[in-house]
């Protein structure tokens, strides 16, 4: 009996993560994301950004508004992203600096955010309605959503969804220490266990495995197994069903074709198209095709994307309406200019919050026993 006998095909070792220039792509797709957020925010959506124009959205952009309600699927994309990134942040790092990286990345500026938002919603010029003092300070927590408490910021729905996604990675990736297989495994099993949930109408696994918002996370992760290794049919195998289960749910609860209250009527196509944009865009940065997109002000755009998104919807309804309704501007002008200032404070954002304090909140968690 040889040795081979014995002991089976040696196996292949490892690959390390690649490393080398930073994949600027990504960043540029995180504003485009987030933009798209923004545009339905603005204009694709009625409720409160009604009194924020005087009238409808579909009064103010009679033709556009069809076009940016479908910018909510840019949760989506940032979902795909998401599994990417912290697919690659995690690979090779133990989890007291993983916890420090995404609690340092998430925290500053979320924070500052709350504050902000809740002191201009409590001036008496603003028409808004603030949430009470008690409930603001839950929403430092982060934890506003399963507590049942009132919002600050309306896309924190989101962060819980992310916050999820990171304590399954950390537990099933990260703890054990991350390889190929175990990734893979995570992937099937997530993928698995998500779609048993579905079909098991358990409230509490609903809220663990998220199965509506699994297949993009879980996508994103496949993605990043495409980037170490383009020929890995495993990989592609992920991505494949991700986009398959992923644009089921995206059509389930976006297509509202048989509601005639509806504020603009979604096609089940248009909405496939975009979530498969969302992962062709991922997958292109993956397989290197983007790798020329490598313009230094796209990572000033990366690092715009989190404090934009966090104040771009409840502090662009006082900007539309103090520039529409107060000075008069056009519905465009408005729009744009609002988008312009919302970039602007997130600039501020990152200047004045998150250079300083992310590098001192990661050092202390990093070093906290």
């Amino acid at each position: 009996m040889t040795v081979r006998q014995v002991t089976g095909t040696p196996r292949r070792p490892e690959r390390a993560a690649p490393r080398g220039t930073r994949l600027r792509a990504l960043d540029g797709l995180r504003l485009v994301a987030a933009l798209m957020v923004a545009a339905y925010h603005y204009g694709g959506r009625g409720g409160d950004v009604t009194a924020a124009w005087g009238s409808s959205p579909k009064d103010q952009f009679p033709t556009l508004h069809q076009y940016f309600s479908y910018g909510c699927l840019g949760v989506q994309v940032f979902f795909v992203i998401s599994g990417f990134v912290i697919c690659m942040s995690g690979w090779g790092r133990p989890l007291k600096s993983f916890f420090a990286s995404r609690a340092s990345r998430l925290l500053p500026a979320y924070w500052a955010a709350v504050v902000l938002v809740t002191a201009v919603f409590a001036l008496p010029m603003v028409a808004y309605r603030t949430v009470s003092p008690s409930d603001a300070l839950v929403n430092l927590t982060m934890l506003q959503q399963p507590l049942g408490v009132d919002r600050v910021l309306g896309v924190c729905w989101t962060l819980w969804s992310e916050v999820r996604f990171y304590a399954l990675f950390a537990l099933c990736v990260v703890l054990p220490g991350a390889s190929r297989r175990r990734v893979i495994l995570f992937c099937a099993g997530w993928t698995l266990a998500a779609a048993i949930t579905q079909a098991a109408h358990q409230p509490l696994l609903d809220v663990v495995l998220m199965p509506e918002y699994a297949p993009f996370f879980i996508g994103g992760v496949g993605l990043y197994l495409v980037h170490r290794d383009r020929r890995d049919v495993y990989a592609w195998g992920i991505v494949g069903v991700s986009f398959l289960i992923g644009q089921h749910y995206a059509v389930r609860g976006l297509w509202n074709a048989g509601d005639p209250n509806a504020f603009a009527h979604r096609s089940s196509a248009g909405i496939v198209l975009v979530v498969a944009l969302g992962f062709l865009a991922v997958a292109a940065i993956a397989l290197g095709w983007l790798d020329w997109a490598n313009w230094r002000w796209l990572t000033v755009a990366g690092a715009l994307t989190y404090p934009f998104y966090l104040v771009h919807e409840h502090l662009g309804w006082v900007v539309i309406h103090a520039l529409h309704i107060g000075l008069g501007l056009p519905s465009a002008a408005a729009f744009g200019l609002t988008v312009v200032a919302m970039l602007v404070l997130a600039w501020l954002l990152n200047r004045y919050v998150e250079r300083p304090l992310t590098p001192r909140l990661r050092a202390a968690l990093a070093k906290a026993r």
